[in-house]
């Protein structure tokens, strides 16, 4: 696909935005010089969505006074979000934030009791908080040797991982598989990998294009449904936290450089199917908690998230065909 045209009714909507946007924008979608890519990132640090959730930080490092809650506004969930938001782990409000979780939070009143005591980026027990703690510590440059190893540990036998492998389940979920393949992505991408750590993500990547993204693998139906949390798989959110949709899952294969085959077709169509007559796409979920900071429209509003993702993955996708 052609760049898009920053001065389009399309382009000029999505730079009408917040910098954590913006500078994707400009750099994924309008070939925009460098220069001009990198002073838009600074400014995450500094104004709007990125600014705002650093400034909620407190004295004890923690966001949300936990390392982990279920309302999205933890430590956990924040740092999730400053990675999705782009914020430049080398700049100095990221360093200083990230300094303060590494010597002061631990998982005491919120994980299991053998983890309370442990560091923030030593982790819990469940691979799908595991998974996001890592993601979030790779991207940020922390140490998640300890935690890359145990996800290693915990591959299922069918390429995928699952939280309710502790009591008994011997199939995966794409829910955390999906979490464990980003942190997997991020600590090979930040060039603390080895063929071992590549070797298991290739494996549970194989396990979501076997299924095309959202079909049973046994049938070939497609899955409509999580079983846990009962959230729909072709309806997209942002953010998608802990869970599934077939926007995460083919944005994953375009961060791992994937190529594109016919696996993904009909993730790909239903992705088009969305795309509204202004070349938008909305807003189709909203998970229900206590988020820290607005970063999107309304529900079933055209949201400048998905629009940016969706568009990336189009990009990745006809760069192929």
């Amino acid at each position: 696909m052609a760049p898009l045209d920053a001065q389009s009714p399309l382009g000029r909507w999505l730079l009408d935005s917040d910098p954590s946007v913006r500078w994707q924008v400009l750099g994924d979608l309008c070939a925009a010089p460098l220069s001009e890519v990198a002073a838009e990132r600074e400014r995450v640090a500094s104004q709007g969505s990125g600014a705002r959730l650093l400034a909620l930080q407190a004295r004890d490092g923690c966001w949300g006074g936990t390392a982990w809650n279920r309302g999205w506004n933890s430590t956990m969930h924040v740092l999730w979000l400053l990675r999705e938001l782009g914020l430049d782990p080398a700049s100095e409000p990221a360093r200083q934030a990230l300094s303060q979780v590494r010597a002061q939070v631990t998982w005491r009143g919120c994980g299991p009791r053998e983890t309370r005591d442990n560091p923030f980026f030593a982790g819990e027990l469940e691979p799908c908080i595991n998974g996001q703690v890592a993601a979030a510590g790779a991207y940020f440059g922390q140490d998640v040797a300890g935690l890359i190893e145990r996800l290693l540990g915990e591959q299922l036998a069918d390429g995928g991982w699952n939280c309710e492998a502790r009591n008994g389940s011997t199939r995966s979920s794409f829910d955390t598989t999906i979490c464990v393949l980003e942190a997997l992505l991020e600590w090979e991408q930040a060039g603390e990998s080895d063929s071992s750590v590549t070797a298991a993500r290739l494996r549970g990547q194989e396990y979501l294009l076997e299924r095309r993204l959202f079909h049973r693998k046994s049938t070939g139906e497609r899955i409509e449904r999580a079983r846990k949390g009962g959230h729909f798989f072709a309806r997209f959110a942002f953010p998608t936290w802990w869970r599934y949709d077939v926007l995460r899952g083919l944005e994953y294969l375009r961060r791992a450089g994937v190529t594109p085959d016919e696996r993904v077709a009909d993730a790909i169509e239903l992705l088009q199917s969305k795309r509204d007559a202004h070349g938008r796409w909305p807003l189709e979920t909203r998970y229900p908690g206590n988020m820290p900071v607005d970063l999107d429209e309304a529900e079933a509003a055209p949201s400048r998230w998905n629009t940016l993702r969706a568009l990336r993955v189009l990009d990745w996708y006809s760069a192929a065909r």
